[in-house]
């Protein structure tokens, strides 16, 4: 990718989104307006933003990426992603508005009349945000490594510098603007884009990738390996080689790697002839090889698939409701109708971006199966326009897609921060207005930020997809309860949070950590969802029922406002005519 034209490509994204935020803040002068936009944005307006913010770094390069490296059964992450709207449409959304809460933690203490429950829920949400906040930094390094060369760190800080500034100067109401810009960014560029990469794809005689565990280099290509690896060569391949090779010093050799590992060192470039089939590197801790690309079943964890394939569903169906930034802006909606309005068109919005997202996928196997053995699949929709299309008209659209992932990262960060500042100005900080929601975006922001500079190496999509893990099992039960049951007590709310939510944000921590390494163990902690979300749903209901006595005495009154629709809104006075 050209450098001058993707730095310009992201500096014009990121130019624009302060102009829009600034356009917000013009508008923003009440601590309502900051914090809930005054709860007046129309339901068109409001599925934008919700769409700019949902669709993530793991949306616009991780899935893409693992399409690339896994095969076809990572696209259970878009369609989780987009179901996930439709649960919450089903048996959230509109009581959830009806609430008047702010925040999760609002909606816990109004519904059980407990600060004990609130604080639980507090930093069950900051939890999930931290945890989300981390692909979308390890994106924006990856990003701007890609463009410039800097170091992955630079990346992380770059973006929340930009978000604390439009976060803490604008809120809600500027964030919304901010919002619903990006998400018709990020589409137009992936959809201009793949426009061209299929014809480029359609003039190459449309070849169709290899349906086994090992693509095949398309064309010629140089593979820069930056750090040392070991490949697994099935089938003898001559290549050219500068660096280091089991131990070899090389400077533009031919050299035959022969059936077996070989140890290829830092810094060193591999050429590889047209028809080669990839040699992969080593499979990580507790990943083994994929075994089909085209089957659908987590391929790439053949001993438990079906078993992933299922945490995978219940996490990204299920935790859609609990996502702290996804929720926070339905109460942004003037009432409950509203709510479902947006969550309706939020349906359709995701339905035509993640249409494009198997197309990378599959282009990228074909032409930057590279990125195999280098370990960034998550830059595939990054280096496509190069790679097929090429010179300036290549550059220009590599631009584009640059552009389009900075708009990722900044608006799902924006949504993020904005959603565990209000929690830490609302529940930590002492509470004096903006002024301490303020301040609160600089934790918020700072404490991933830092966690992202040391985990490095966890798929983008992946991380997410934990994230949802945690959010399934602790706030999905929550609200469905919450919701619909008026026997939920404060003792089984807090029982559920706690070895639901707990134990899944234990599980996936050990993960990241690098704690179990394979077998059933790690299955077990990668994937918690299929015994975690059982696990919250099973302790609030059995503790509600063994302290029947404590359900709160306005649970009547509670219960009516969540299910009972608003009044219809008086019509305004004509004007009187002459």
């Amino acid at each position: 990718m050209n450098q001058t034209y993707g730095i310009v490509g992201v500096t014009a994204v990121i130019l624009a989104t302060v102009l829009v935020g600034a356009l917000g803040l013009r508008v923003s002068r009440t601590t309502s307006d900051f914090y809930v936009a005054s709860r007046t944005v129309a339901p068109r307006l409001n599925a934008f933003a919700v769409s700019g913010e949902y669709l993530s770094a793991a949306s616009f390069l991780g899935v893409a990426g693992l399409v690339l490296a896994q095969g076809v059964d990572m696209l259970w992450f878009p369609i989780g992603y987009t179901a996930g709207f439709l649960v919450l449409l089903a048996f959230v959304a509109a009581p959830l508005r009806r609430s008047g809460a702010y925040t999760l933690p609002d909606f816990a203490e109004a519904r059980l009349e407990s600060r004990a429950v609130r604080r639980v829920a507090g930093v069950l949400v900051v939890g999930i945000g931290w945890l989300y906040l981390l692909p979308q930094l390890r994106g924006a390094g990856l990003t701007l490594r890609l463009l410039t060369g800097a170091p992955g760190w630079l990346g992380g800080l770059v973006v929340a510098a930009v978000v604390t500034a439009a976060v803490a100067a604008g809120g809600m109401r500027s964030v919304t603007f901010v919002q619903a810009f990006q998400y018709w960014l990020k589409l137009t560029a992936l959809l201009v884009p793949v426009v061209f990469l299929l014809l480029a794809w359609r003039g190459d005689d449309a070849p169709a990738p290899a349906w086994d565990d090992r693509p095949v280099f398309h064309r010629s290509t140089e593979v820069r390996v930056d750090t040392p690896l070991t490949l697994t060569v099935r089938e003898p391949v001559r290549v050219t080689a500068t660096g280091s090779v089991d131990g070899r010093t090389l400077h533009g050799s031919s050299l035959r790697l022969g059936e077996g590992r070989h140890r290829i060192g830092a810094r060193t470039a591999l050429g590889f002839p047209a028809g080669a089939r990839v040699p992969l590197p080593d499979p990580a801790a507790g990943r083994a090889a994929p075994s089909s690309w085209a089957r659908p079943l987590s391929a790439d964890r053949a001993q438990h698939g079906l078993y992933a394939t299922y945490g995978l569903i219940l996490a990204t169906f299920l935790g859609t409701m609990g996502l702290p930034h996804v929720v926070v802006r339905f109460y942004t909606n003037p009432d409950g109708r509203a709510a479902r309005r947006t969550t309706v068109s939020v349906l359709a919005l995701l339905g035509a971006f993640y249409l494009l997202i198997p197309l990378y996928g599959m282009l990228g196997r074909l032409y930057a199966p590279d990125l195999l053995l280098t370990g960034d699949t998550d830059a595939a929709v990054l280096v496509l326009p190069q790679r097929l299309i090429g010179g300036a008209a290549g550059d220009l659209l590599g631009a584009l897609v640059a552009g389009g992932a900075c708009a990722a990262f900044l608006s799902t960060a924006s949504g993020l921060t904005m959603s565990v500042a209000g929690v830490l100005a609302q529940d930590v900080l002492p509470t004096l207005g903006v002024r301490h929601f303020r301040l609160a975006t600089l934790p918020a922001i700072a404490v991933p930020t830092a966690a992202a500079a040391v985990v490095s190496d966890l798929p983008v999509a992946d991380a997410v997809g934990l994230a949802f893990a945690v959010s399934a099992s602790s706030f999905c039960p929550l609200l469905v309860l919450g919701i619909w049951w008026r026997g939920l007590t404060p003792p089984g709310a807090i029982a559920g949070l706690v070895l639901g939510g707990g134990s899944a944000l234990t599980a996936v921590t050990a993960t990241i950590a690098g704690g179990a390494r394979s077998g059933w163990l790690h299955t077990l902690l990668a994937w918690p969802a299929v015994w975690s979300v059982p696990v919250g749903f099973t302790a609030m209901i059995l503790t509600s029922l063994a302290t029947r006595g404590r359900v709160p005495p306005g649970t009547a009154a509670t219960m009516a406002r969540l299910h009972l629709p608003e009044p219809p809104a008086p019509d305004r006075p004509r004007p009187a005519t002459t």
